[in-house]
């Protein structure tokens, strides 16, 4: 996975956490940088640290699974996107909670970041490759924080746009996400198969 692909992903991870962001910014009152940094933190330093943690834990199994980590990659990517997508078509309503308490948030920013901790396993198989003269590794590092940027940033928007407009792209942007992370896992296996 190159740059772009990282890109895209982090776009496509953040929009869980981006959702979750308008709905607090329409429980809270008054908005100001601080209770949406604390969101971006919370919700980015997760999304961050989900994909470490994954990759460690799938590193040790790739050697046995070599053959089939594009189908992982994919089945994955696939199931976290289309978790999002019905998500985005439920008609069930989010109750807004405007507490920033450590309870709450710790809870919030782990159910946004499980499937971060999927795309790590994911990187295990398929190795992220942004500097050519790094390991996997450090790959994978500099991949998960540019997956935390892109979630603390689109955090902190969300809180705004929750604040000023409610709801209203709370489904769109969990649907966009979904569809980025599906087209994501489909370009994996094509490449596999050298289509691409």
């Amino acid at each position: 996975m190159g740059l772009t692909e990282i890109i895209l992903l982090a776009v496509g991870l953040s929009m869980d956490a981006f959702a979750v962001s308008v709905c607090k910014g329409l429980a809270i009152p008054k908005i100001n940088l601080k209770k949406a940094a604390i969101c971006g933190i919370w919700f980015g330093g997760f999304q961050a640290l989900m994909p470490i943690i994954g990759y460690l834990l799938g590193a040790g199994f790739t050697g046995y699974i070599t053959g089939i980590t594009p189908w992982i990659a994919f089945v994955l990517l696939s199931l976290i996107g289309g978790n999002m997508i019905k998500e985005a078509v439920s008609k069930e309503e989010e109750k807004a909670n405007d507490s920033l308490g450590f309870k709450v948030m710790l809870t919030m920013a782990v159910a946004t970041s499980i499937d971060a901790l999927a795309v790590g396993v994911t990187f295990a198989c398929v190795p992220v490759s942004i500097m050519s003269f790094t390991g996997d590794f450090l790959n994978t590092l500099l991949g998960a924080v540019i997956i935390g940027v892109t979630t603390f940033v689109l955090s902190c928007i969300g809180v705004k746009i929750g604040n000023i407009f409610g709801l209203k792209y709370k489904s769109k942007a969990e649907l966009a996400g979904g569809i980025i992370l599906i087209c994501l896992g489909i370009k994996i296996l094509l490449e596999h198969f050298n289509i691409l």
